[in-house]
């Protein structure tokens, strides 16, 4: 019954009207009800809950519904008028609605229509910048030490060797003034760094290059003027470019594995395994690949209203010295001291093309066509294309070693470390057939590459060691490769015409009607419509490719005579202690523009600079034995109490997981080993 369901919902909330409150837990509690006792006085609303009272009202459950009433589709004008005017009133609206394109009201809507004289130009939104920063940084310290001996051999101090590369990248700063360009994203920041580019080109133009600081230069150039599609090789110009896989080093054990045969058929060996020692202590390899691929904004025809600043710079170094001292006991053999020297080369290129597109205009209509119609985008402020990138490798692979016959075959690999830094962009904007750049342009491509190197390798033989040795301290390769491609106008800018003035305006008013010198532009033959982006702000379109790469291989190799085999003239020893390969390859294809046209209406700032040199270090630094002395970290971790006996267990301080490279050390199974 319903009576029921109301009487248990009352009952269930009548206790809302007599709370009791507990204070100290801050909690209400709801008291039963309880109604009027029998003593009490009546009061006057209770006469309607007699027996004799009766409702009409028919108890229904709750039914969800939506009452639903559509709205007035007629069109009203405004106020009532008198009907001898309506008719006329309806004649007049009629006639000048039928003479001019109005916007028609919303239905219902009881105002009247409003009739426009002026339509205004629909602008839609142009797209939006891009900027990226990148930065790769690779460290490793593979410093390692074998005993191959029964001896006591004591390990060597390598922080030489640190202390000299850093001599060597103050040398490099000469060649290299670009290198310490921050990272920007604002229009006031790139405008700095073409302030300054265009300060230093102008200052070498007056005064020459600058020259090289300590050290034997094996070229020192530098060129204002770079010409395009001309090869520079350390400052020469060639017209091939060379070819990296003709300079690699052949690294030996540190070589990738070829892919094994798929053939089920088994290998047998039947000779007899002989006496050889095979010790890899450099191999190493350092790579570097950057390639940026922009389009930015792709337009048929570009117009600037201020400045147009291009500026392309490639600045390229290195410094390596390769002094090794090799014992004159294996000098003396007859299978000598074999050194392949060190190949270092600077390889720059400069290019400049048009893009070549198909023409989608028919040359054989008699009339040509041009647009009528325009589509119009702006873009309010500055609008940026940033690509910045820097890669980094740190690498010191210092090697020290005593090693000896075993009367097997032995290999040794202490080095064959790759270090690799890979960045690839590419840019695809949005394709205008016009686009209008209300301030100015700035254009920077700037490549900066610097290559160190040390290599100073000791190769000694104790008394009684066979002279019968391979000895490898050379064979290394620098590589650095800078490529500029601009794709663009062949030809100078054009003066601003006064139509392209006048299209700015009318876009700025918002003029729905196209100006009529754009109609007539031999840019625009064939066009049924034209697709316009205006720029309001600056257009900066910058890339920067920075690429370092640092590598200490100095090794320490003494060969001790054999205890096994006394009398072993046949034994086969090798040490390589070169052969390592540090490369840097970086390319910038940017595409300014995909017509014959750019207009500017103020200055041109165009220059280009290449700056390419190398230095050759003598460096006679001789290693000294390692200090003793515990670093103050371990002291941190020792005092004075008694172990507790003899069989308690050493103490380990694990700086596997710590990633402050700088300060632990590396966990690496070959750091110490004696065998």
């Amino acid at each position: 019954m319903h009576i029921e369901k109301i009487s248990e919902i009352i009952a269930h909330f009548i206790g809302l009207f007599e709370m009791t409150t507990d204070e100290m837990r801050l909690r209400t509690n709801y008291a039963e009800g309880a109604g009027p006792g029998a003593d009490g006085p009546a009061l006057p609303d209770q006469d309607a809950f007699t027996p004799a009272f009766s409702s009409d009202l028919q108890l229904k459950d709750y039914d969800p519904g939506v009452i639903y009433k559509s709205g007035n589709y007629d069109i009203e004008y405004g106020p009532t008028r008198h009907f001898g005017r309506v008719f006329e009133e309806s004649l007049e609206k009629l006639a000048a609605i039928a003479g001019k394109d109005i916007p028609l009201p919303h239905f219902g809507d009881p105002t009247d229509i409003v009739i426009t004289d002026e339509p205004e130009l629909t602008v839609f939104a142009g797209p939006g910048s891009a900027i990226s920063h990148v930065l790769q940084v690779n460290v490793l310290y593979d410093d390692d030490y074998l005993d191959m001996t029964d001896g006591v051999h004591a390990p060597r101090d390598t922080s030489f060797v640190i202390e000299r590369l850093a001599d060597f990248s103050t040398e490099a700063e000469i060649f290299t003034p670009f290198a310490s360009l921050h990272r920007t994203d604002t229009y006031d920041g790139a405008l700095k760094i073409a302030e300054d580019l265009e300060s230093y080109i102008q200052n070498s133009k007056d005064s020459g290059p600058a020259s090289p600081g300590t050290g034997d230069a094996t070229h020192d150039f530098i060129t204002t003027a770079p010409k395009n599609d001309t090869v520079y090789v350390n400052g020469e110009e060639t017209t091939d470019i060379p070819v990296l896989d003709d300079f690699l080093p052949d690294r030996g054990l540190a070589k990738p594995l070829e892919e094994p045969d798929d053939s089920n058929s088994s290998v047998e060996q039947t000779d007899p395994s002989g006496d050889s020692l095979d010790v890899t202590a450099g191999a190493n390899l350092l790579v570097s690949v950057a390639s940026v691929v922009n389009t930015g904004v792709i337009a048929s025809v570009t117009a600037v209203m201020g400045n147009y600043h291009q500026i392309d710079a490639i600045s390229q170094a290195f410094v390596y010295s390769d002094n090794d001292d090799i014992a004159s006991t294996l000098h003396s053999s007859g299978h000598s001291a074999e050194d392949a020297g060190t190949v270092a080369k600077n390889i720059a290129l400069f290019e400049h093309s048009t893009f070549e597109a198909s023409s989608h205009a028919d040359t054989d209509v008699a009339e040509p066509t041009f647009p009528t119609s325009w589509r119009v985008s702006v873009i309010d402020g500055d609008v940026s294309f940033v690509q910045w990138i820097e890669q980094y490798h740190f690498v010191s692979d210092n090697d020290t070693m005593t090693v000896t016959t075993s009367g097997s075959e032995a290999t040794v690999l202490t080095g064959g470390n790759t270090s690799i830094n890979f960045s690839s962009f590419f840019g695809m904007g949005m394709q205008y057939d016009l686009v209008i750049i209300g301030g100015n342009v700035l254009d920077i491509n700037s490549i900066t590459q610097i290559s160190l190197l040390y290599d100073n390798d000791w190769v000694r033989a104790e008394d009684g060691v066979d002279p019968g040795a391979d000895i490898q301290t050379g064979n290394n390769l620098l590589w650095n490769f800078a490529s500029i491609h601009n794709v663009g106008t062949d030809s100078p800018f054009a003066a601003m015409p006064d139509y392209i003035v006048e299209t700015q305006k009318a876009i700025e008013d918002r003029d729905p009607n196209m100006p009529e010198g754009l109609s007539f532009d031999v840019n625009f033959q064939g066009y049924a419509g034209l697709n316009v982006l205006y720029i309001t702000g600056n257009l900066y379109d910058m890339t920067i490719i920075k690429q370092v790469s640092i590598l200490g291989d100095s090794d320490d190799v003494t060969q001790a005579a054999s205890t096994i085999l006394d009398n072993n003239p046949d034994a086969t020893v090798t040490i390589d202690t070169g052969s390592n390969a540090v490369i840097n390859i970086a390319e910038i294809v940017d595409y300014d523009s995909f017509g014959q046209t750019t207009y500017l209406a103020g200055q041109l700032y165009s220059d280009a600079i290449l700056i390419q040199g190398g230095l050759v270090e003598h460096d006679t630094t001789q290693p000294q034995p390692a200090d003793d002395r515990l670093a103050n970290e371990v002291i941190a971790f020792l005092d004075n109490d008694d172990p507790g006996g003899s069989d308690s267990a050493d103490g380990v301080i694990n700086a596997g997981h710590d990633f402050s490279w700088s300060s632990a050390h590396p966990a690496d199974v070959m750091q110490a080993m004696v065998a």
